[in-house]
């Protein structure tokens, strides 16, 4: 085979292995892939774009263009660092996209009420950040509005870095390859997302916790 002397391959990579297979059009070597990523990928995607109906579209665009470069691939990196590497891609390129043609959306009243939801539960991230409200207990759907909130305060290209390094396990220069950056860049990218997330939590986090980059 072409790509015998790959560390990767000598490492026994199943990914890569299977990736090359669907370089000589496996079809199920394809469809292998697919299930060991597509959660993933659109758990990922969901949070870069911010809308699961566009993020579950993005994915079968992100595989497809998988797909497409099959017979250019190259096992240069590990593949679930090339697939991210795509899949931040075609997330950037749809914020962009709607950036420049802003869409207004019709949502249903059951979206209307998430929307509501997400309202009421910002003012009261307000309250508690400036003590206007008493702590308490919060259940499972707050904890992960409050996750989402924050993660949506930041700007993109920290909640692309921490989602790679927080959600995908994702090192330092797996990120930099990702995101062209530099290993260093990345550090101090994340530091930065971390420090914002801190503040954006606070009014829910214990007072005068210091966050170590």
């Amino acid at each position: 085979m072409v790509f015998d002397s790959s560390p990767y391959l000598k490492l026994q990579d199943t990914d890569v292995r299977l990736m090359l297979a669907v370089q000589q059009d496996d079809a199920s070597a394809f469809e292998k892939l697919m299930r060991r990523y597509q959660d993933r990928v659109l758990f990922l995607l969901r949070h870069l774009v911010g809308n699961r109906d566009t993020a579950e579209d993005l994915t079968q665009e992100v595989f497809l263009r998988v797909f497409r470069a099959r017979k250019t691939y190259q096992p240069e990196a590990k593949f679930a660092t090339w697939l991210f590497t795509i899949t931040n891609n075609v997330a950037i390129n749809t914020l962009r996209t709607r950036q420049r043609k802003p869409e207004v959306q019709l949502g249903t009243s059951e979206n209307q009420d998430d929307l509501n939801s997400q309202k009421h539960f910002a003012e009261d991230l307000i309250l508690a950040s400036s003590g206007a409200m008493p702590t308490r207990q919060l259940d499972r759907l707050e904890i992960k509005q409050m996750v989402q909130l924050a993660l949506d305060s930041l700007g993109e290209r920290q909640r692309q870095a921490i989602m790679l390094h927080k959600f995908e396990g994702q090192s330092y220069q797996e990120i930099a390859e990702i995101m062209a950056m530099t290993p260093q860049g990345v550090k101090s990218l994340l530091c930065r997302a971390r420090v914002n997330l801190r503040d954006a939590l606070q009014g829910y986090m214990q007072r005068g916790k210091k966050v170590k980059c």
